[in-house]
């Protein structure tokens, strides 16, 4: 599988997929700058209800970070930053929610219909 690398960080660099169906990537690495994987991710691939679960979510991940950034607010490392970021995070997650709850009225969510 080819990868081409969508950020450029300090202490790590992300790549995804550079094919792909579904419209979008569904795996993605992230490596250490030795070129060492640290991480992956599979995203799903596939409408749910034609494929079955395969993968994660975007809000699964969104949710991941929302955690870990609540629990820095309950520690010394707490700041206006982090509570900015949850607040932009959860907005996302509302959003993302919106949409799925449309797609189920429309009766649609989970199958490749817009």
């Amino acid at each position: 599988m080819n990868y081409e690398k969508i950020t450029q960080g300090k202490n790590t660099d992300v790549f995804a997929e550079a094919e792909y169906k579904y419209n979008a990537p569904h795996n993605f690495k992230v490596l250490d700058k030795e070129g060492n994987e640290v991480a992956s991710i599979h995203f799903q691939e596939g409408p749910i209800k034609e494929v079955g679960i395969n993968g994660v979510a975007n809000e699964d991940l969104i949710a991941m970070v929302v955690k870990r950034l609540q629990c820095f607010q309950k520690s010394e490392f707490s700041c206006r930053e982090n509570a900015c970021a949850i607040t932009k995070l959860e907005e996302a997650l509302m959003w993302l929610d919106k949409r799925t709850r449309e797609r189920e009225q429309r009766g649609v969510e989970g199958t490749n219909q817009k």
